[in-house]
């Protein structure tokens, strides 16, 4: 007892940069992020 070091839970980290609303879709459509798969 005693011996456990407590640890903050980790934030949970995307390895993708997040995408803005009007940043180019991931996807390759060429379409805006938010009027392409924004919603999926």
């Amino acid at each position: 007892e005693g011996t456990e070091v407590d640890h903050k839970p980790q934030p949970i980290r995307r390895r993708e940069q997040r995408v803005g609303r009007n940043d180019p879709c991931p996807c390759g459509s060429g379409k805006k992020f938010k009027a392409c798969c924004m919603r999926k």
